[in-house]
């Protein structure tokens, strides 16, 4: 007889109460059956601890004063049972059939199963895109070769993975320094531990909103100025847990991500005075960010002359001129409708 997964949706929230109901009903509506709703209310001072409340049995709360992003998740799984961990951001949601699928593919040699989510605005609505954007299938496989090839993966946030309990065990608690990035502390370690399988269909929703801690709803140098910090974060984590393990790092690991280098030379033309990396310069990032397009990356020779030509306009044209290729490239949602139909139909070129 074969046993059932049991699964432990985790929903973290911090004053999210306008979102939360939509996250824990996904939850509730599971077409799996096996499952438990965990949900850790990290301090919320609005009516989220009320909503909690209110739903009884159906699910478990635990109520603690606010200690970040990896304080709510140690405390979940800690309460946790599951086979398979889900970490839902409350102010995201699943689609019904989404643990089933997760199921059907689920074998106990993987680390975890990541997923597509559809990026939705704070009304529900579709933004007409699924995170992550662009046409690169999720990464699959032995992972973390891909991470120490190139230093980063095709992978979906918090709320799109699917993690193997026995993994989770080895890592965790995770440690405050990575309180407010708990999901980067697994996303960059879980992959050395078995492989990943993907499912390309969006199984769930990614909110953007103005409070939102990492999505961009608009473009702003403080955000970008966090994406840096936290990548070099990310980079650090990477390279310690690589060499813990005995595995060899690139010395120039950390110009072989696309993803970093454009955080970099956005962060410093918005910005250069409170930049996070002194002795970066618009002309070095541009030569690392054209030697990573044609040097490491999939993309084909249209996308890469594309991009290269992207990199060249933000390092060297003035500010007013930059900035809305900047903003039409991470905040799509913001795009003139004939930039986005210019766009589409580049894409469909170049494709």
């Amino acid at each position: 007889m074969q046993v059932q997964l049991f699964i432990s949706i985790i929903i973290n929230n911090y004053n999210y109460d306008r979102f939360l109901p939509q996250a824990i009903n996904s939850a509730i509506n599971q077409t799996y059956p096996h499952t438990e709703i965990i949900v850790v209310d990290d301090g919320s001072t609005d009516n989220s601890r009320d909503t909690i409340a209110g739903y009884g049995q159906r699910i478990i709360p635990i109520f603690q004063p606010n200690g970040k992003q990896a304080a709510a998740f140690n405390s979940g799984f800690a309460k946790s049972q599951g086979d398979i961990i889900i970490f839902l951001d409350s102010d995201d949601y699943l689609f019904p059939h989404a643990v089933a699928q997760i199921v059907s593919v689920w074998k106990p040699e993987l680390s975890k199963v990541h997923y597509r989510l559809t990026v939705v605005d704070k009304i529900g609505k579709s933004l007409g895109y699924s995170c992550p954007q662009g046409s690169a299938p999720l990464s699959t496989g032995d992972v973390w070769k891909v991470l120490l090839d190139k230093g980063e993966y095709v992978s979906t946030p918090t709320s799109g993975n699917a993690l193997n309990r026995q993994v989770l065990e080895k890592l965790f608690p995770i440690p405050d320094e990575y309180k407010l990035t708990a999901n980067d502390y697994l996303s960059f370690q879980v992959p050395f531990y078995g492989d990943v399988a993907a499912i390309e269909e969006p199984l769930g929703t990614y909110r953007i909103h103005d409070t939102n801690q990492w999505a961009l709803a608009t473009v702003t140098a403080a955000r970008f100025q966090r994406f840096v910090r936290h990548d070099l974060q990310n980079f650090s984590l990477l390279t310690q847990k690589a060499k813990a393990l005995g595995y060899e790092v690139p010395t120039d690991l950390e110009q072989r991500s696309l993803g970093r280098l454009w955080s970099r030379i956005i962060s410093l033309r918005l910005d250069p005075q409170n930049h996070p990396v002194s002795s970066d310069r618009p002309l070095n990032l541009i030569y690392y960010g054209i030697r990573c397009l044609w040097k490491y990356s999939d993309f084909n020779w249209q996308k890469r002359l594309f991009y290269s030509l992207w990199f060249i306009w933000v390092g060297l044209m003035p500010l007013p001129l930059a900035e809305p290729i900047i903003t039409w490239l991470f905040a799509p949602q913001h795009r003139p409708k004939l930039v986005d139909w210019t766009v589409t139909k580049i894409r469909a070129l170049i494709a």
